[in-house]
């Protein structure tokens, strides 16, 4: 009898030991049992509201006194009496609150996302590895390891890292750790180039597009593809006040010979393109008045980054003081110092440039072995870089990256099945041979006036930025800086040939012949990712600038006087939508209402009295987006839909001029695909149809307010994996070309 009761418990015993050490599931990895454990598993993450974060750091990790004081924001104040603590301290917080976001985007960074992710990451981590992520990284750092106290700053950030992680037990590893089943491992001064160059990837990848052009030009003449694309826009207001001139460049690049049709030798190279396409729009706001528009007469800088808001933010606000200097702002986990912020004399802020700073070329591959390329009447040695993907639950995964004269190959067979070996692409970025772009931000916490703050910014390389400033001396500027080819008119706007040097970057613009401006008479600079300088500029400078949200700001600050703070404040949350104020009267003006549907009869009355204001409970602005909607697809689908690859179709912003302008002269509005000829009217018509169909169905729903249209949301950084770690539907508003820049995605061919 006791046989029995005895296997049953050794069989209970069995069952749980094989449940409890086996995942809870594809998401979470981590065995059931360690997760649930009381000593060790996700209940040692909890904390107190009322815990006391201020601390003393241990003196002996220290070379002078140091103390940390949490404020009622949780936001830390450092005091230290040296660099080296102030920076060590740093990174221990950083690594403190901010541990697993650095880990996982060092790790995205150098193409190791599949060691955490396993096997659905192996294209991700491939791609990094061919666009020379740690490539670039390492070339940064040689850099940076030939100067001893920049050296020392890196070193110190560094060892506070580490000093948080190996004070790290299994029950107070931070719970994502627990959740996915590995563990940190020590943070290195390469890592904190990673982070940089991740940085530089998310802001300057998507500003490109060659490849999309290279298959627009398969279909469009030059004047078409001009007109839809312009390098100026019409209703441009640039970076740099109109009316600034500019000297006259130091080079006159010759052209090659045939170079426009030397584009397109090869037409099958554009069908490789990233699995992972960067968000174009990834931008920001700033601006600055005088103390002449001020209410205290002294001047208001302003700073609004749209990078993307997850859980934790981008961002770490912090205090960073020690007996030469005291700098308030924004601070980046993975980085020493404060990235945008101020101190006791002066502020500053970012936006992207949007510039074009990365080229693709044509390699011609002696054979599939990648060991030799053709340049300049010979096969020259390509290095070859062995990429091992260490891959979670399988065997590693191996691939070569060949390097060229120009960059790494990013395209080829091994790659994409569109692309033989003799038509692989080669990716040429600014990132990959920059110097110390932090370095900027060391000086800019200790700079003291305007010409410190030139000084500080001089050597930052990429991604390009616009640098807005403000002094307590009373002065205001913007600076656009960055390293940029000095590009002949039209290079690198498409796919290049790189079977010689003549289309190689042949110089940079001089730093000095960046667009800035310094105390403008109107008393107000700003930039919102948009061109820095009107047509008067005499550089070629391709890129993916963004116009509307500038205007606004333009259309605001020029009215403004007396300006608070609360009215800037105000102004970032702007949700005027001045590019519908434009638009509307176009569509109304070419609306045939009695070709209407009764539902479409509806919304267009809704829609008369809507204030261009894209507010979250805004029902006009919903309505004004499916019928942009749908009359962007009527105008363009029949034509680029012939685009060997998907393309993005011509900027709203193009859009709108081109009507204004004259729309019969726009061949576009008719449908190629219909015997009859569409005129606008036509087309505007037909779209208003087509949208109230939709908005009938989103109207059921319960979706017609525009917060409850888009559903807002802030996620985890490991997005659907942690669902229940997000805010989502929440009740906001703003647009893409809104100053409040909380967008819908673009609208897409085909889609």
């Amino acid at each position: 009898m006791r046989l029995l009761p005895f296997c049953f418990s050794l069989l209970i015993t069995i069952l749980l030991i094989f449940v409890l050490n086996r995942p809870i599931g594809t998401k979470v990895p981590m065995p059931l049992g360690s997760f649930l454990s009381p000593q060790t598993g996700f209940w040692q993450n909890a904390e107190d509201t009322a815990f006391n974060y201020s601390l003393d750091i241990l003196q002996a990790d220290l070379k002078g006194n140091a103390k940390v004081y949490f404020d009622e924001r949780l936001v830390p104040h450092v005091f230290a009496e040296n660099d080296e603590d102030l920076y060590f301290i740093q990174g221990y917080l950083h690594a403190k609150f901010r541990l697993f976001q650095m880990d996982l985007q060092t790790k995205a960074a150098e193409g190791r996302a599949s060691e955490i992710a396993g096997p659905v990451a192996i294209n991700y981590d491939k791609e990094q590895r061919r666009l020379g992520m740690k490539f670039a990284a390492e070339n940064t750092l040689h850099v940076v390891e030939q100067d001893a106290p920049t050296l020392a700053r890196y070193s110190s950030y560094t060892k506070g890292v580490n000093a948080y992680i190996n004070s790290l037990a299994e029950g107070t590893l931070p719970l994502e750790y627990k959740i996915l089943n590995f563990k940190p491992e020590q943070w290195t001064n390469l890592r904190t180039m990673l982070l940089l160059k991740m940085m530089a990837k998310m802001l300057s990848s998507g500003t490109e597009h060659d490849l999309e052009n290279t298959s627009l030009r398969a279909i469009l003449t030059s004047e078409q593809f001009n007109l839809l694309y312009p390098q100026v826009p019409d209703s441009l207001h640039p970076i740099v006040p109109k009316g600034t001139t500019f000297p006259k460049p130091m080079h006159d690049y010759q052209l090659p010979e045939n170079v426009d049709s030397a584009y397109f030798l090869n037409q099958r190279a554009v069908a490789a393109r990233s699995q992972y396409p960067e968000d174009k729009d990834n931008g920001s706001n700033n601006w600055v008045v005088a103390g002449s528009k001020t209410a205290s007469g002294v001047p208001i800088l302003c700073n609004d980054p749209h990078l993307e808001l997850s859980l934790p933010s981008i961002w770490y606000e912090m205090q960073l003081t020690t007996p030469e200097s005291n700098v308030y702002g924004a601070t980046l986990p993975g980085s020493p110092f404060v990235i945008i912020g101020f101190n006791d004399s002066i502020a500053w802020g970012v936006t992207n440039s949007q510039r074009d700073v990365k080229d693709y070329y044509i390699i011609k591959f002696k054979d599939n072995t990648k060991q030799e390329y053709w340049f300049n009447n010979a096969w020259k040695p390509a290095q070859q870089r062995i990429e091992e993907i260490r891959v979670k639950g399988q065997a590693s995964v191996f691939d070569t990256v060949a390097y060229t004269i120009f960059g790494p190959v990013i395209y080829d067979g091994a790659y994409a099945d569109t692309v033989t070996h003799q038509e692989a692409l080669a990716v040429q970025w600014m990132a990959h041979h920059t110097g110390d772009d932090g370095g900027a931000f060391y000086k800019l916490n200790r700079a003291g006036n305007y010409n410190d703050y030139v000084s500080a910014i001089k050597d930052f390389e990429c991604p390009g930025q616009n640098f807005v400033f403000a002094s307590k001396s009373g002065d205001i500027a913007i600076w656009q800086q960055g390293k940029f080819p000095d590009r002949w008119q039209g290079q690198g706007q498409y796919i290049m040939p790189g079977q010689d040097s003549s289309y190689l970057w042949q110089g940079y613009i001089p730093q000095s012949e960046n667009p800035h401006a310094l105390n403008p008479e109107r008393g107000f600079l700003e930039s919102a990712n948009q061109r820095p300088a009107d047509g008067t500029y005499p550089y070629f400078i391709p890129g993916t600038y963004i116009t509307p949200r500038a205007n606004a700001i333009e259309h605001f600050l020029s009215n403004m006087s007396s300006i608070s703070i609360q009215n800037m404040m105000e102004l970032q949350n702007n949700n005027y939508n001045i590019l519908a104020s434009q638009m509307l009267p176009i569509f109304l003006s070419n609306t045939n209402e009695a070709a209407l549907t009764p539902e479409a009869r509806t919304y267009l009355n809704t829609i008369k009295r809507w204030d261009f204001d894209a507010g979250p409970n805004a029902v006009g602005q919903t309505i004004y987006q499916f019928w942009l909607d749908s009359l962007q697809r009527n105008i363009w689908s029949d034509e680029l839909v012939k685009a060997a690859t998907k393309v993005p179709v011509p900027e709203e912003q193009r859009l709108m001029e081109l009507l204004k302008i004259d729309s019969t002269a726009l061949g576009f509005v008719d449908n190629k695909n219909t015997p009859q000829v569409e005129t606008l009217r036509d087309q505007v018509t037909a779209s208003l149809n087509g949208a109230a169909a939709m908005l009938a169905q989103t109207e059921k729903e319960g979706k017609l307010e525009w917060a409850l249209f888009k559903q807002p949301a802030i996620y985890h950084l490991l997005k659907n994996n942690l669902p229940s770690f997000a805010r989502t539907n929440l009740s906001v508003g703003g647009a893409g070309s809104v100053i409040n820049a909380i967008k819908k995605a673009m609208v897409q061919v085909g889609e």
